[in-house]
C-alpha cells in the first residue's frame, strides 16, 4: 500500500473541496460585515425610538444592546448556513446537550453578570447619574452595560463593579431623594442654661439659607458626655442645589458663632485630678 499516494490524494481532495468553498466563505463574511454594520445601524434606530419616547438612559443602552445582540445572532446563523451547507440552527441547538451544560457551569458568572444588568436596567431605581454606595464603594454611577457598571467614586477614580454585586448586595442611592437629612453634634459647657442654648442654636440654623424650613429643624439635647452636654443638631437641605459638606460647614459656623456671641461655652476635655490624703494605719496591739 503506497501511503504516500494515499495521502497525496487526501490532500488534493481536501484542496478542492476548500477551493469549491471560497465562493460559500466569500458569502459568509460577506453577510457577516453586513450584519456589523445592520447592528450599528438599527442600534441607532434603537435608540431614536427610545429617545423620543423619553426612556431612561439606562433603558436606552438596554434596548440597543439587546437590538444589536439579536441582529448578531441572526447574522452569525445565517453566515454559518452558507459557510457550512449541513449546517442547521435547528441541529445546533439540538446538538448542544452536555455541551450546553458545560458551557452553562464555565459562564456562569457571565450569565449571572447578564441577567443582573438586566434586572438592573428594568428596575426604576439606580439609574445612570445617580449618587451609591455599595460594600464599601461610593460614587456616581457612569455607566450601566450588561456586564458591568461603571462607578466614578467621590475621589476620582472608576470603579467597574460586577451587575452581581449591585443586585445581590444592598444599594444605598443617595441622590433618590432631593432633600436628604444631616446632623452634627454640638456641646456645651455643664453649667449653661440649656433652654437658653437650645434655642440659640435653632436661631443659628435659620440663619443658613440651604436648609429647607419647611421640613424644619431639630436641636435635642442628646447626652452627658465628659465635658460638655451634647446637643443633636439634624436639618434637611436639598443634594442637588449644594454640596451636603458645604451645607455643613455653613451650618457649623453659624452654631459657633451663635454661642460665641451668646457667651456660651463649648467646652473642650477638662482633665481632674483628684487627691487623696495617706491614711496610716496603726497595729491594734500598739501600746
Amino acid at each position: 500500500m503506497n501511503y504516500i499516494a494515499i495521502l497525496n490524494t487526501e490532500i488534493e481532495a481536501m484542496a478542492q473541496a476548500f477551493v469549491h468553498a471560497l465562493p460559500a466563505l466569500a458569502i459568509a463574511l460577506a453577510i457577516i460585515v453586513a450584519t456589523w454594520a445592520l447592528a450599528r445601524l438599527m442600534a441607532r434606530i434603537a435608540l431614536r425610538i427610545t429617545t423620543r419616547a423619553q426612556v431612561r438612559d439606562d433603558l436606552k443602552q438596554l434596548a440597543a444592546t439587546l437590538v444589536r445582540l439579536l441582529v448578531w445572532i441572526c447574522g452569525i446563523l445565517i453566515a454559518l448556513t452558507v459557510a457550512i451547507p449541513s449546517f442547521t440552527p435547528a441541529g445546533a441547538f439540538a446538538g448542544l446537550g452536555v455541551g450546553a451544560l458545560a458551557i452553562g457551569f464555565a459562564f456562569q458568572d457571565i450569565f449571572e453578570n447578564f441577567l443582573a444588568g438586566v434586572l438592573i436596567m428594568l428596575r426604576d431605581k439606580m439609574n445612570i447619574g445617580d449618587s451609591v454606595i455599595c460594600s464599601g464603594i461610593s460614587g456616581k454611577v457612569e455607566k450601566i452595560t450588561l456586564r458591568e457598571t461603571h462607578i466614578r467614586q467621590f475621589s476620582g477614580e472608576l470603579t467597574v463593579v460586577p451587575n452581581s454585586m449591585l443586585f445581590k448586595n444592598p444599594v444605598e442611592i443617595l441622590t433618590d431623594q432631593n432633600l436628604r437629612r444631616n446632623e452634627v453634634i454640638a456641646g456645651v459647657s455643664y453649667d449653661t442654661n440649656l433652654a437658653h442654648a437650645q434655642q440659640v442654636i435653632e436661631q443659628a440654623l435659620l440663619t443658613v439659607d440651604a436648609i429647607d424650613k419647611e421640613k424644619g429643624t431639630v436641636v435635642f439635647a442628646q447626652e452627658f458626655n465628659a465635658s460638655s452636654i451634647d446637643f443633636l443638631v439634624q436639618w434637611w437641605s436639598d443634594s442637588t442645589a449644594q454640596d451636603l459638606r458645604l451645607t455643613k460647614s455653613q451650618v457649623i459656623f453659624a452654631i459657633k458663632q451663635a454661642l460665641d456671641d451668646a457667651g456660651i461655652e463649648i467646652p473642650f476635655p477638662y482633665v481632674t485630678h483628684t487627691f487623696k490624703e495617706a491614711v496610716s494605719f496603726q497595729p491594734a496591739n500598739a501600746a
